[in-house]
């Protein structure tokens, strides 16, 4: 499956720009990047800070083959994640469920799900945020990066190809059943 690239300076959320580019263009699947968000989301209304440096993409794809519950997604795209950031982190990843990734007790990334329809098509938008050199200061909530945890900084270019890779192995192998 194409999954077409979409790269932005600043806007207010990927995945608000990946509804609107399903509504707009016929496409199966699509990566939408941007290097600053202005109004990120994060579950149940939340804010999600971003901070320029940081990973923060919306890939969406259409349901049309896929069979698998959104319960089932959601356990898919966090396990994708963790495959993701394993290659720049040898120890433990854990999921906070339903959707957040933690690295010793501390939040390193957030997913957003969303789905919309289109001729009646469901499409799944997965926003990703990732804490790749800067972690937000959230009283309740500790969090960390990668670059706290590594002392290397992290290709954002590189990253945003191997989630690229490790979504089209995935997508490849739904639409074989």
């Amino acid at each position: 499956m194409i999954i077409k690239n979409f790269h932005y300076k600043s806007i207010n959320s990927t995945n608000d720009t990946a509804i609107n580019l399903i509504k707009q263009k016929n496409l199966k699947a699509g990566l939408v990047v941007a290097e600053r968000q202005k109004k990120g989301r994060g579950q149940r209304g939340k804010r999600w800070i971003s901070y320029k440096g940081n990973l923060f993409v919306s890939i969406f794809f259409s349901l049309e083959k896929i069979n698998l519950t959104l319960e089932q997604l959601t356990k898919i795209n966090c396990k994708l994640i963790i495959n993701l950031l394993s290659k720049y982190y040898k120890k433990r990843i854990n999921i906070k469920m339903p959707n957040d990734i933690l690295i010793n007790k501390k939040k390193i990334c957030g997913i957003l799900q969303e789905t919309i329809e289109k001729n009646d098509i469901k499409y799944l938008i997965v926003g990703i945020g990732v804490n790749l050199i800067r972690s937000p200061k959230i009283s309740s909530y500790p969090t960390t990066n990668l670059y706290e945890l590594t002392e290397k900084k992290i290709c954002i270019n590189k990253i945003i190809k191997d989630l690229k890779y490790i979504y089209r192995v995935f997508l490849k192998s739904q639409r074989v059943h």
